[in-house]
Parts: structure tokens; sequence; C-alpha cells
């Protein structure tokens, strides 16, 4: 009976983390990917790196993990709304919300959070767009302002501008390899 509970109660802490394994068949369709997976011990490490800044060092050390995928096909059509069905049938759960959801004609843009006792305790954005497919998990304690503040440094977009947060001028200059050509190359 212990280790019943035991289990229940590693399974609620870790219940906002997605098992994002589901994505690792798109590789065979992406020209590019991109996959970032900081647990607790990485994001202490950042913490540390962050530690001159002590409002952005206390935002990461309420994080528990930061878990991101980002997929880039060669042409439109390459990844589709539908290839993040197992990533939602996770967030069915009634301790996850959907806050926003954007579906153009070939674009979609979904933002969930997980909620416990009022409290957020992580948070996932689904994005598809022509010939790219980003997933992005946090866990961990935060509120969206907050967010706002470790979202470059640690690869994070920057959701701000979706709840009239920060403005523009707060995201971080656009790196080498993100899709725009330098004249040599």
């Amino acid at each position: 009976m212990r280790y019943v509970l035991l289990l229940g109660l590693a399974a609620a802490a870790w219940g906002q983390q997605l098992d994002l394994s589901s994505l690792d068949k798109l590789e065979s369709r992406a020209q590019e990917r991109s996959i970032i997976e900081l647990d607790s011990e990485k994001l202490k490490l950042a913490a540390g790196l962050l530690s001159q800044d002590k409002t952005k060092a206390n935002i990461v050390a309420g994080m528990k993990g930061v878990f991101i995928r980002t997929y880039e096909g060669s042409k439109t059509g390459d990844f589709t709304a539908a290839d993040l069905d197992p990533i939602r049938s996770q967030l069915k759960g009634p301790k996850w919300s959907r806050i926003v959801d954007v579906r153009e004609k070939t674009e979609s843009n979904e933002i969930w959070l997980f909620t416990e006792n009022g409290k957020m305790g992580g948070m996932a954005i689904l994005s598809v767009q022509p010939g790219e497919l980003t997933v992005v998990n946090i866990v961990g304690t935060m509120d969206l302002n907050s967010l706002s503040k470790v979202a470059g440094p640690l690869g994070i977009p920057d959701i701000s501008s979706s709840f009239g947060g920060a403005s523009s001028s707060n995201k971080p200059a656009p790196t080498k390899g993100t899709g725009t050509k330098d004249k040599d190359e």
C-alpha cells in the first residue's frame, strides 16, 4: 500500500511533464530538429548562471523542467496539427486547461496551463506552422509575466504579447540558423 501511495505522489508531482516521445517519428520528415531538455539539475546550473540577476534566478528556481522540441521540414505540409494529437491527449486531464487556441488555414497554435490549488504548475505550447512544428513543456511554478523575463535565455518562445505583456523590444535578437540566410552563405 505504501508503494502505491508513493507512486501516486510521484506521478502527481510530475503530472505536468508531458511525454514527448511520440514526436520522435517526425524526425524522418524533418530537415532540421532541435531538442532542449533542461531537467531540475540543469535548471539549477542555469539559475547559477543567472545569479547576478536575482529576479531571473528566482524564476528559474521555481521551474522543474523545460522541454522543447522543434522540427523543421522542407515544405508546407510536412507537419500537421494531427501530429500533435498524442500530446493533446495528455492535456485532457482535469488540471490542464487550454487558454489560447488559434487555428488558421495553415497554422495552429495552442497554449495550455497546468494548475493545482490555484497556482500555475506548468505550461504547454503547441505550434504547427508551414514547414515547422514546435512543442514547449515547462514544468514547475511560475507566472506568465515572470516567464517572459527568462524566455530568451532558456530558449522558450516569448508569449507575453499573447497576454498584453512585454513589447517586442524585449525579444532576443535573431541568431544564425533561425531560417534566414547570411549573405556569406
